[in-house]
């Protein structure tokens, strides 16, 4: 009988619970079942983001959308065509293309299908790529058409670079963009989702220095950074966590170039002379000899370049006479901060044939009062480097190089699309070039990438 009642009193006091909270009951099991639903059907994506291979990658620099590294854009975007490392053209975007008048007209045709990373369809009215001196039409959905005002057969190694649409949207690319944070107008973070399967989820953290990258890497903040100084490397050393692989960025090159409204300057002797008094055994720690201006990984490389020759004492008796005769008292040698400890290392070189250096810190791009400028520069993947060495370029040719014989292999290297005759024209460009010695060229810098195992 006592039984009888102790159910039927908590029976009627649940009836009573429930009829109170039949509100929360409802809404909690609706709750419940869309998420359980939700669940199910998202958990797909919730492995992707959470368990999938993931690379969080150090960068050092300010980038904003249109100045991001080269080897980022070209993993989210590409461009209507690649050039391959034998120097061949790969169609990308476009399908085939035209030489028309010639080689002064140009027509590529887009693929069919092509969509940009936001799903919206792709076009060649999407394709700008704002080149001045040349007339560019869309003539349908498919075509793009292009007219120069002089033949110049290697204009499709201008369309390689990689079509985007802000922010940072691409076409045909391995990886499309799923995150950006930016503070005051740099992007300090970039999440990258991969369009194919089996590659891993890319995210790039920024940062202002080299020290900065470091301090994230032992914080645990990123997995991968590359360092440009070996010192800095080394600390990595017997981290057991830790991997550090070295190679050479064939992109980058340690020059010191010449002013030649100089007197002096303008003397071969005196520039090869220059070349002899610096020992380049010196840098081998801090990169690979440079032979000349095209990198040895090149299709136009020439491999009968001759290794430099250090000789310190001829090259005190040329410049001994040059400067006597010239009668310059000083040369303003500028670099930047970064690269002091190589320009310290020429200084004393240069100081001790005799010479009157004053090693000064530049503040821009280029140093308006310089006898002696050395930076890097970006060696293009392309051996075309009529931009750097051609007399009629006043942006590119800092130094204010000229030289027939060099104009004109750099006109003929360009005015060409057979690769075999493009070949023998940058051979011969290299060993005229490194004979007359427009510039000193010095390494290709080693780079050391560290990466969490």
């Amino acid at each position: 009988m006592l039984l009888k009642k102790t159910f039927r009193y908590y029976y009627w006091l649940s009836i009573e619970f429930v009829k109170k909270q039949l509100k929360i009951i409802l809404l909690s099991f609706f709750l419940s079942f869309i998420l359980i639903v939700s669940f199910i059907s998202f958990s797909p994506y919730i492995q992707t983001i959470f368990l999938a291979k993931k690379e969080i990658i150090g960068v050092v620099g300010e980038y904003q959308f249109n100045s991001l590294p080269d080897d980022i854009i070209s993993k989210i975007s590409n461009g209507l065509l690649f050039i391959n490392e034998k120097g061949e053209f790969i169609p990308t975007i476009a399908s085939t293309w035209e030489v028309a008048n010639g080689q002064k007209e140009y027509r590529f045709h887009i693929r069919d299908g092509l969509i940009w990373s936001d799903g919206k369809k792709f076009s060649a009215h999407d394709i700008d790529f704002q080149f001045k001196d040349v007339e560019t039409k869309v003539l349908d959905d498919k075509t793009i058409y292009f007219r120069l005002k002089k033949p110049l057969p290697i204009f499709p190694t201008f369309l390689k670079k990689p079509i985007l649409r802000f922010p940072l949207i691409g076409v045909a690319g391995l990886y499309r963009v799923d995150r950006i944070k930016s503070r005051y107008g740099s992007i300090v973070e970039l999440t990258l989702s991969p369009n194919k399967k089996n590659i891993p989820f890319i995210i790039y953290k920024f940062y202002r220095t080299e020290s900065d990258l470091i301090n994230a890497y032992k914080l645990g903040e990123i997995n991968q950074m590359t360092l440009s100084k070996k010192s800095f490397a080394d600390i990595f050393q017997k981290w057991k966590n830790s991997t550090i692989s070295k190679s050479t960025d064939y992109n980058r090159l340690l020059t010191l170039f010449f002013n030649f409204t100089s007197p002096l300057l303008k003397q071969k002797e005196v520039r090869q002379a220059l070349n002899m008094a610096v020992d380049k055994l010196k840098f081998k720690d801090s990169g690979e000899v440079a032979l000349s201006p095209i990198a040895p990984i090149s299709w136009a490389y020439n491999l009968n370049q001759k290794n430099p020759v250090f000789d310190q004492f001829s090259a005190e008796k040329v410049l001994k006479k040059a400067v006597t005769a010239s009668g310059a008292s000083e040369l303003n040698f500028f670099t930047y901060y970064d690269y002091l400890n190589d320009a310290d290392i020429i200084v004393k070189a240069l100081k001790d044939t005799g010479l009157r250096i004053n090693l000064n810190l530049a503040s821009s791009e280029k140093p308006d009062n310089f006898d002696l400028f050395l930076a890097f520069w970006n060696v293009p993947q392309d051996p075309d480097q009529y931009f750097f060495w051609h007399s009629t370029q006043t942006q590119g040719n800092i130094g204010g190089y000229k030289n027939v014989k060099i104009d004109k292999l750099l006109e003929d290297g360009r005015n060409t699309n057979s690769l075999a005759e493009r070949k023998t024209y940058y051979q011969e460009f290299q060993r005229v070039v490194v004979d007359d010695m427009p510039a000193i060229f010095f390494y290709f810098p080693y780079v050391y990438t560290i990466k969490r195992k």
